[in-house]
């Protein structure tokens, strides 16, 4: 089956996609880095550096941590609002693309079972 699958690019290094997105909405979800990374079975290394890079790619924080005795973490207002956009996007082209893509997928033929390809190709 073909999909559609995009990410938004904000610089030349920082791009947010599916995964970027899912950690942002883990982490408002259970309210902290760690927590949101070990359910998207990530190291908090890993989790803290996706989110320093969006952070720094915004030029103002999407995730903000929280000091004191109760810690944690949660989405700022514009992080909250790139959560909110991007879905909104993924859903809208993925309602443009649905016929294009059932066309595409029609046009596969099943491979039969044993055949490879030819080296006729040349």
């Amino acid at each position: 089956m073909i999909e559609l699958r995009f990410q938004l690019r904000v610089d030349a290094d920082t791009r947010i996609g599916p995964g970027k997105i899912s950690l942002m909405e883990a982490v408002a979800r259970v309210g902290s880095i760690s927590a949101a990374a070990r359910e998207l079975e990530m190291t908090y290394r890993r989790a803290w550096d996706l989110i320093d890079q969006m952070n720094k790619a915004f030029g103002q924080p999407l995730v903000v941590g929280h000091t004191g005795s109760a810690g944690g973490a949660s989405l700022t207002e514009l992080g909250g609002d790139v959560v909110r956009r991007y879905r909104l996007i993924e859903q809208l082209a993925q309602e443009a693309a649905a016929p294009h893509l059932a066309a595409l997928d029609a046009a596969i033929v099943a491979p039969v079972p044993g055949a490879g390809l030819d080296n006729d190709l040349d």
